[in-house]
């Protein structure tokens, strides 16, 4: 495991207080997007939503259509201290943390210190189930997008914090983009 420090990373409240500062009309917005699994074995997937405003106009009478960022994570009952009473909670702050990276909250750390707090604990194992099959879904988009070598790799960073990097879905998306972009440079 490579050595890093904690202290460098940003925590996802921090990035949110940030947020608010910049946008103070702005949105953050949460849903479950799957539960699989029986209780106290569960599998959550939490979609974060954020719009720098939630008006087009200066009447304030157009609601803003789609979110400036989004993001996802899960987080599964019992794996890890806080997930032992609190895994919802947790994927919650961390789908959050995952938008508002995605909208350039993240310092010069995309992964937040919670993130790497787990990493320090070891990945986490995937496993067979719809919700995953959404979260490397969602990740391998974000891979096919990325516009640069170095984007493509900040991607891979947080699909390894969200555990879907040995996945042979991401693996596959991530060396066919770097093929691309490597030949178009």
């Amino acid at each position: 495991m490579a050595n890093f420090n904690l202290d460098d990373y940003e925590t996802v409240d921090s990035r949110i207080k940030r947020f608010y500062e910049d946008n103070p009309t702005g949105r953050i917005t949460t849903e479950l997007v799957a539960r699989d699994g029986e209780i106290g074995k569960t599998r959550w997937v939490v979609k974060a939503s954020i719009w720098r405003a939630p008006f087009y106009d200066r009447e304030m009478t157009l609601a803003a259509g789609e979110p400036d960022g989004t993001g996802f994570a899960f987080e599964n009952d019992g794996e890890g201290m806080a997930n032992r009473t609190s895994a919802l909670e947790n994927c919650e702050t961390s789908a959050i943390g995952r938008a508002l990276a995605n909208i350039g909250y993240s310092g010069d750390k995309r992964a937040s210190r919670e993130e790497m707090t787990k990493a320090k604990g070891g990945p986490q194992q995937p496993r067979e189930s719809a919700a995953f099959d959404v979260l490397v879904s969602e990740w391998v988009e974000q891979a096919k997008e990325a516009d640069s070598v170095p984007a493509l790799q900040k991607v891979w960073e947080a699909a390894g914090a969200a555990g879907v990097t040995g996945d042979r879905r991401m693996i596959d998306a991530t060396n066919a983009r770097k093929k691309q972009l490597e030949a178009a440079a």
